[in-house]
């Protein structure tokens, strides 16, 4: 992963259009400097409160309103998440001025004359992008938005035109003409485009629970799904036909899937499945699963990250949930938003190493018997990693709530809103077959094309 690139980009200051979803259009020219200013606030996580939040309510039931359809708000039981938590729960966000000086490889990831192109999304957070040739994917707290760059085009999909939930977490392409939408309270979307319809998969017809985080489709035509309640595996992806659905739980799996909430997925090099959960880590392959987590190595201890923990709100403290999972892990005597068990971002490589990023622990490799945890103190942004990419190239970026990183043997390669990033909040990231990337955040998305150095 020694490739150098500089990026090339335009900013563009978009209109709030449409309530605050609109991707726009009004243009600058010429070498500039960010113009955006970062957030002062930014909500981590469409979550339950946990994640480093100050100011919201305790997480004990769903709410309906604009955001969540009456059926969709039927589906939900006692001890999910407000549908929009993303909404409340707000965090302060770290300086990145002080990390330049501290960190053993503090240049940029691109030159410092590079431009960007932003585009806006109003007070939402961009939890996932699927980025093709021609249409860009975008996966917001508000709905998703199918983005045509060359012609500028946009169309806005919510309650009001097929989902059940506006809080999407998850968008992928799954056939020829249809895309996977993955929701927040709404279950699990299938939109048709031929027939510009959505299909909607819910607890009637199998799924575990109506919070659905990832999907991932398998060689075979096999569809694992990762839900708040469990992980579905959808034989052959017949979604229509309750014979194919099967559950995987803490219970059902023995505690070879080590937590109920599966928030993240990925296929191994040798075909096997890669399960991220708030306890740990999980493999499925051959019909066995097996567990790791912080005892085994994954996550740094806390003495040697409490110093650089940017969030001191005790998620325990706002949320019954998390201080069950508090219990549970023995970490009763930390009082900050740390738990190196829980991950948030998981990503398998092409060498087939498990790149893990944990809430406060920092980012762990796992070559399959031991892990190797990178923290702050060895140039990581922050200890709290929200997205984990491999693009094209093999280059390894990682999104933090600090700004964002690229992987390299000597150190990591720093980018934050000076650099051109909407804002240092990154959730999630895609790369287009030109090289292209897409960096989604809190408020908005980054473009940055990539040409490489002559």
């Amino acid at each position: 992963m020694n490739a150098k690139v500089t990026a090339v980009a335009l900013v563009i200051v978009v209109g709030l259009v449409i309530g605050a979803y609109r991707l726009g259009v009004s243009q600058s020219g010429g070498d500039v400097t960010q113009t955006a200013e970062a957030p002062a606030t930014a909500a981590v996580k469409d979550t339950p409160v946990a994640e480093g939040a100050s100011t919201a309510a305790p997480a004990e039931a769903a709410r309906v309103d604009g955001n969540t359809s009456p059926q969709a708000a039927a589906m939900l039981g006692a001890g999910h998440p407000p549908v929009d938590a993303g909404l409340l729960n707000s965090v302060t966000a770290g300086t990145p001025a002080t990390r330049a000086a501290t960190t053993p490889n503090p240049a940029p990831a691109v030159p410092a004359n590079t431009r960007f192109t932003h585009f806006r999304v109003g007070n939402r957070n961009v939890k996932s992008i699927f980025a093709e040739d021609q249409v860009i994917w975008v996966g917001t707290s508000g709905g998703v938005i199918r983005y045509e760059p060359a012609s500028d085009d946009y169309r806005l999909f919510d309650v009001r035109n097929g989902l059940l939930a506006n809080g999407v977490f998850h968008v992928s392409r799954w056939k020829e003409n249809k895309m996977i939408v993955g929701t927040y309270g709404g279950g699990l979307a299938i939109y048709d485009e031929t027939l510009d319809k959505f299909d909607i998969f819910n607890v009637p017809d199998g799924l575990a629970d109506a919070f659905v985080y990832d999907v991932l489709v398998m060689p075979n035509g096999d569809m694992w799904i990762a839900t708040w309640s469990g992980a579905n595996l959808v034989r052959g992806g017949r979604l229509e036909d309750p014979r194919a659905w099967e559950t995987h739980t803490v219970a059902s799996t023995n505690g070879g899937l080590p937590n109920d909430w599966v928030y993240g997925l990925d296929l191994g090099k040798n075909g096997e499945v890669w399960f991220a959960t708030e306890g740990g880590l999980s493999r499925y392959q051959d019909g066995v699963w097996q567990a790791w987590n912080h005892e085994d190595g994954q996550g740094a201890p806390y003495e040697l990250v409490k110093d650089d923990n940017q969030f001191n709100t005790d998620p325990a403290s706002v949320s019954s949930h998390h201080a069950r999972q508090k219990i549970e892990m023995g970490l009763q005597d930390v009082n900050t938003a740390y738990n190196p068990n829980y991950i948030v971002a998981l990503t398998v490589d092409r060498e087939g190493i498990v790149w893990v990023g944990t809430w406060g622990g920092g980012l762990a490799r796992f070559d399959g018997e031991s892990f190797r945890n990178y923290t702050v103190k060895d140039g990581l942004p922050s200890n709290h990693v929200f997205m984990l990419h491999e693009d094209h190239n093999g280059e390894l970026w990682i999104g933090t709530s600090n700004g964002m990183a690229r992987f390299e043997q000597d150190g990591f390669r720093l980018m934050t809103t000076r650099d051109g990033l909407f804002s240092n909040t990154i959730f999630s990231m895609s790369t287009q077959p030109d090289d292209t990337l897409w960096i989604g955040s809190f408020g908005g998305v980054a473009r940055i094309n990539m040409i490489p150095e002559s």
